[in-house]
């Protein structure tokens, strides 16, 4: 991965923080090492322009959009944004594009349609654009958010690889039998630096409340092996534990090694210890780190 300077990224949401937090946040994550920045887009910060305010103020880790909503700007518009941020800051722009999920399209006021669909229309729009003024001579790399069969199969054949968020190591390998073996896969992964067990699955469900209650999650994680009652009161130890990485640093990289080792290039980690001060100062990011802090 040409682009990148390690297979750890991070991926976590950062629009309550101050832009000038946000600044130093990117940056303290490029000091730590981390390969690649992946900004959500939920319903703060327009992902294109961050992502170009965080490339003007880097200078090595890449920066990516993870993933945009396809819902939200029209191909061309998309298509567009990719050419400028790769002309102007080359393979460090990674564009990542998903449809989110139905409840946000509806918050927006769009009709859904089967993922699949909507996607290979969104990218045959996007590929029969030709620039009519500056544009990229090299584009950065294309990644789906896929977690099912069809979206991955997707990915595989348009694009770099697959996106998928929130899974276990057995999806991972899943995941890779799928897409198969030239096209790329980032999983990612929540991440806390706590030892104590209490403490540490009190903060899981806390961040993971509204994603436990999405039958689409839960289809994933059904097939993994689990059913309604790990999806009661917040979920189970069991599958809190699944999703989440928790426990001293040794504890968290085992987690990001079965990731890899289930066929992961990229494991994406999403500290459960962000402020409104941003993650400066995250021991998670810390412990982790490819560089010694």
């Amino acid at each position: 991965m040409k682009y990148e300077t390690s297979s750890l990224g991070v991926l976590t949401i950062l629009d309550i923080v101050p832009g000038a937090q946000l600044i130093a946040s990117v940056q303290a994550m490029e000091s730590m090492g981390y390969g690649s920045y992946w900004i959500p887009e939920v319903l703060g910060r327009e992902v294109m322009s961050t992502a170009g305010y965080l490339l003007a103020n880097t200078t090595e880790i890449s920066i990516a959009t993870g993933i945009a909503n396809v819902y939200v700007r029209d191909a061309h518009a998309t298509a567009y944004a990719r050419h400028t941020l790769c002309e102007l800051y080359g393979e460090r722009f990674i564009l990542g594009l998903g449809v989110s999920n139905v409840e946000i399209s509806k918050i927006r006021g769009y009709a859904w349609r089967p993922p699949a669909t909507k996607i290979a229309e969104y990218l045959e729009q996007m590929s029969a654009l030709e620039p009519a003024a500056a544009k990229a001579e090299v584009l950065g790399p294309l990644h789906i958010a896929a977690h099912g069969p069809k979206l991955q199969a997707l990915a595989a054949a348009r694009s770099n690889g697959a996106v998928t968020y929130l899974m276990s190591p057995a999806h991972t390998e899943l995941s890779r039998q799928r897409i198969g073996s030239e096209a790329e896969l980032s999983a990612t992964c929540m991440m806390l630096a706590e030892t104590d067990p209490v403490r540490a699955r009190a903060t899981a469900r806390k961040a993971l409340a509204y994603y436990v209650t999405l039958d689409y999650y839960q289809r994933e994680w059904r097939a993994l092996g689990f059913n309604d009652n790990d999806f009661a009161d917040g979920g189970s130890d069991a599958l809190i534990d699944m999703l989440v990485g928790w426990g001293d640093a040794q504890a968290m990289q085992r987690r990001v090694q079965e990731h890899l080792g289930a066929g992961a290039n990229r494991v994406l980690v999403m500290p459960l210890d962000s402020t409104q001060s941003g993650l400066v100062e995250s021991a998670t990011l810390k412990a982790l780190a490819p560089n010694a802090v």
